[in-house]
């Protein structure tokens, strides 16, 4: 189904379409084993899973989830770098009209940094060892259609 057409059925049957989440490795951290566990996890739980892959600019990203019409974008970041990688990915996402794609960050994060990148717009930071039901259900409970 073409993207337009999509997002028009969506807005008519909200509830209809899967939700879509591109999941993305940014920078030089090449660990994909977190990554590929969460992706099989969401695509488990119906979800259709776009993975990007390892060594992502920021740019890529944002273009595979403006190619992909994608409802989520998960980061992955081990390298300690999340406080440069995710403003320019929230950035880039306002620059090109994608603000309504919720970000989630997962990784290695330090407690201190996770106020920093929730007051810049993440959604929610996922650090190692949460309960992969416990990011299905966050995504569930955050795609479902708003009634105001």
């Amino acid at each position: 189904m073409h993207r337009s057409h999509r997002r028009l059925a969506a807005k008519l049957e909200p509830s209809s379409h899967p939700i879509r989440v591109v999941l993305a490795k940014v920078g030089l951290d090449g660990h994909d084993r977190g990554i590929k566990v969460v992706a099989r996890a969401l695509r488990d739980a119906g979800m259709e899973v776009i993975y990007a892959g390892l060594w992502q600019t920021p740019e890529a990203v944002v273009r595979t989830v403006g190619d992909e019409d994608a409802d989520w974008l998960g980061l992955s970041i081990l390298s300690g770098a999340h406080l440069t990688l995710v403003p320019r990915v929230l950035q880039l996402l306002r620059e090109a009209g994608l603000d309504q794609v919720g970000v989630l960050v997962g990784g290695i994060i330090p407690e201190s940094d996770i106020p920093k990148l929730l007051d810049m717009g993440v959604a929610r930071v996922f650090g190692p060892g949460t309960a992969l039901p416990d990011i299905v259900a966050f995504l569930r409970e955050r795609s479902q259609p708003s009634h105001a």
